[in-house]
């Protein structure tokens, strides 16, 4: 198996240093770190699809407590996929519910700015909020 080192790591993951040592202090790894000859971290490709992952998950909301609990399951291994199931379905229907708030939010966002394109056209821009 391939290992990568800690640098070709934050190329492929976006991730800084600071924040791989983070993830792997917080408990949010699958598998603990490896370390080479000389105790420097070498990640597998496992390693850096379950990092990409967690920046998704962090991108969409999910706290680290509950990419804690996911991980945890996951290095427990077989046995608690419902327990996983039930994290990722939950988190699921926060970010659908999300998304729908900012659908909300940039339908509004559409109609000002057709308003105001109007308005900056016509010369009367001056006249908004009055």
């Amino acid at each position: 198996m391939t290992e990568l080192a800690i640098g070709k790591v934050t190329d492929r993951t976006g991730l800084s240093v600071h924040a791989l040592r983070f993830y792997e202090k917080e408990g949010l790894l699958a598998a603990p770190v490896k370390r080479d000859a000389n105790g420097r971290r070498v990640y597998t490709e496992h390693d850096v699809e379950w990092l990409v992952n967690c920046t998704k998950f962090r991108a969409s909301g999910m706290p680290l407590a509950t990419i804690r609990e996911f991980a945890e399951l996951v290095r427990q291994g077989p046995g608690n996929e419902e327990k996983r199931l039930e994290l990722l379905r939950d988190h699921q229907a926060t970010v659908r519910d999300r998304i729908a708030e900012l659908a909300d939010c940039l339908e509004l966002i559409g109609r000002k700015v057709e308003v105001y394109e109007e308005h900056v056209a016509r010369g009367t821009a001056d006249t908004l909020w009055r």
